[in-house]
C-alpha cells in the first residue's frame, strides 16, 4: 500500500517536473521572508521535494538554482523592510506579539556581525530576524549581500540535497 502510494507520488513529480523549480522558489522565499517564514513550514517540504526530485530523475540544478534565489531574494527583502521600518518594526506583527524576538535578533546581531547573516540562515527563529536587524542597523549592502548570498547556496544545498542523494542512493 505505501509502496504504491510512494510510486504515484513519484510518478505524480515526474509528469509535473515543469513545476518544481517555481513551487521550489516560492517555498524557499517563503521560507527566508521575515515574518512569512514564522508561518510557512517550508523546511520539512524542501527536504521532501529533495527526496522526491532524486526519485523522480528531475535534474538538480533548476530546482537548486530556484531555491538558491528565492532565497537570496527573501533574505534581501527582509533586510530592505528593516531598512526601511527601523525601530518601528517591533510594533509590527509578529514583532509586536513577540517582543523578545527583535532584542535577541540584535545581540545576535551585535556579536556576530556579517558572520550572524550568514549563520541566521540556517536556524528558523533567527532566520525571521537577523535580516531585519541588519537592515534596521543600516548594515552595508555589499557585506550584507556576501553573506545573504553565500549563506544562500549553501542553505540551499542543505535543503535539497540530502533528500535528492539519499533517495538516489536508496532507491535508485
Amino acid at each position: 500500500m505505501i509502496d504504491h502510494f510512494v510510486q504515484a507520488t513519484i510518478e505524480f513529480v515526474r509528469n509535473h517536473e515543469a513545476w518544481a523549480a517555481p513551487i521550489v522558489f516560492l517555498l524557499a522565499f517563503g521560507e527566508t521572508l521575515a515574518f512569512l517564514s514564522l508561518l510557512l513550514p517550508a523546511t520539512a517540504i524542501l527536504l521532501a521535494i529533495g527526496g522526491l526530485i532524486g526519485a523522480s530523475g528531475i535534474a538538480f540544478m533548476p530546482v537548486w538554482i530556484a531555491a538558491v534565489t528565492g532565497s537570496i531574494l527573501g533574505y534581501g527583502i527582509s533586510y530592505f523592510i528593516g531598512l526601511y521600518f527601523k525601530d518601528d518594526i517591533e510594533k509590527i506583527w509578529p514583532f509586536s506579539r513577540y517582543p523578545d524576538m527583535v532584542p535577541r535578533g540584535k545581540a545576535f546581531f551585535e556579536k556576530w556581525g556579517a558572520i550572524g547573516v550568514f549563520m541566521g540562515h540556517f536556524f528558523g527563529p533567527l532566520r525571521a530576524v537577523v535580516p531585519v536587524v541588519a537592515g534596521m542597523y543600516a548594515m552595508p549592502q555589499i557585506p550584507f549581500q556576501i553573506a545573504n548570498v553565500l549563506s544562500a547556496f549553501v542553505w540551499a544545498t542543505g535543503m535539497l540535497a540530502p533528500g535528492f542523494f539519499g533517495f538516489k542512493y536508496l532507491f535508485g
